[in-house]
């Protein structure tokens, strides 16, 4: 397989898709493969990617540990699809206050908005540095919707960031604490962090060069995510940075039952609803927590129970139980400055997803 990916690879790497990547394939025998390409940076001089390499993974963090945390709750009973978001959050009070569910929450079907646009009134993001959490905050609780929860599909981070006040609150602990002790520690990712700060720089690749921040490097790409950690806030839509062999343990703990290490992290029945799809009424595919079937970055031989997730630096996690095989993708296809569009990160995601599920 490596013979097959790594001109993949070579080739992304040359028409400037990304300076370097990682790919890791895991089979549920266990079998696991990590491959390392390029480079930090697209100078010559630039440190070289490796097996450990530290990245930014983006909305990812909306599956892992978010939407994973609250699909155990769930899978204990502790939380219910059909809760609605003020059993948990109260306060929550925009017009659809009493219709907006869990599993809105967990299909992503709530019409949101850009969180970190939502806060810019033409004075700049940088603006809000000092309070940036209590504002985003006061935003995701207030500012309404443009459709109906559960007319229409719509991916944006809103959702994400109310599940983890959801999770935070049932479980009464924060979403850093609860990652590392519901899953990080146990499975033993021990370079899955929303701390990127307490690693060497040199270990991580940078994200952007923005207009506000300069190098974006060895901190959260996502603006919101970043402005928030300043006010000592954690959401659930970004911030984790994890390796790609981190990534493939989890992904072998799916392969194989919700189980590693002797214990049971999630229940059969719990899997299959991340590999079902919770939409067919509004003539979409998503499944609980999880993207699901598609074939635009998963690749044409994806299956209707593939499931996985993206995030916008050009990272990805799939995998498909039925051909017993899972794979990662971290990059930093951001870096120095975001595409105008997807569409070559996601034909790199693809090809390595047609080489993986074939």
């Amino acid at each position: 397989m490596e013979d097959l990916i790594r001109p993949i690879a070579e080739a992304a790497i040359k028409e400037r898709t990304f300076p370097g990547c990682v790919v890791g394939i895991i089979k549920r025998n266990g079998e696991r493969m990590v491959l390392p390409f390029g480079r930090f940076t697209y100078e010559d001089s630039a440190p070289a990617v490796r097996e450990n390499t530290l990245y930014d993974l983006a909305s990812i963090t909306k599956s892992i540990p978010t939407g994973s945390l609250a699909l155990q709750l769930i899978d204990q009973g502790k939380l219910r699809i059909t809760d609605k978001l003020i059993d948990h959050i109260p306060e929550f009070n925009n017009s659809d206050r009493d219709t907006v569910l869990v599993k809105h929450l967990l299909t992503y079907t709530l019409d949101g908005y850009g969180f970190a646009s939502s806060l810019d009134d033409g004075r700049g993001l940088a603006a809000y540095q000092e309070d940036a959490g209590e504002r985003l905050l006061r935003l995701l609780l207030t500012r309404d919707f443009e459709k109906r929860p559960g007319t229409v599909f719509r991916y944006t981070n809103i959702p994400a960031a109310l599940l983890g006040l959801v999770v935070e609150r049932v479980y009464g602990a924060t979403l850093d604490k609860l990652a590392d002790s519901h899953f990080f520690k146990p499975l033993g990712m021990s370079r899955s962090t929303f701390y990127p700060e307490t690693y060497p720089l040199e270990e991580i690749p940078p994200t952007e060069v923005d207009s506000w921040r300069g190098e974006v490097r060895g901190i959260v790409h996502d603006e919101s995510a970043w402005l928030a950690k300043k006010d000592h806030t954690i959401f659930g839509h970004a911030g984790l940075f994890s390796t790609a062999d981190d990534l493939l343990t989890f992904m072998e703990m799916l392969l194989n039952g919700g189980e590693a290490g002797g214990r049971k992290f999630f229940s059969e029945e719990i899997i299959t609803q991340m590999e079902t799809n919770h939409i067919p009424e509004l003539h979409d595919s998503t499944g609980l927590g999880w993207e699901l079937n598609q074939p635009r970055f998963m690749g044409r031989h994806c299956t209707p129970k593939t499931f996985g997730k993206t995030g916008f630096t050009g990272s990805l996690c799939a995998i498909d139980r039925s051909k017993e095989i899972a794979y990662v993708i971290l990059s930093n296809r951001t870096y120095p400055q975001r595409p105008p569009d997807s569409a070559a990160i996601n034909a790199f995601r693809a090809a390595v997803g047609e080489v993986v599920f074939s």
